[in-house]
């Protein structure tokens, strides 16, 4: 899960890097309230349908931490 993740943050971020599990996304201001939308749009896409209301803001810190949420979410 955290490969799909990390391809569709590079993707919605348009990181000069590529990011890695630990980066942090709301911080440094990479993951800002456009790139949110795209990435629920992008997991929507590929069959996960979480919604934001379902993520509190330290499920968005690094993509390691949303990997563990949207896991969390396909297990219920």
């Amino acid at each position: 899960m955290q490969d799909k993740v990390l391809k569709i943050l590079d993707y919605v971020c348009d990181s000069a890097e590529p990011l890695k599990v630990d980066t942090e996304l709301l911080d440094s201001g990479l993951l800002d309230s456009l790139a949110m939308i795209e990435l629920f749009n992008e997991l929507e896409d590929v069959g996960i349908n979480l919604q934001p209301t379902m993520m509190d803001r330290e499920s968005f810190r690094t993509p390691a931490a949303i990997s563990t949420e949207i896991e969390r979410f396909l297990e219920l």
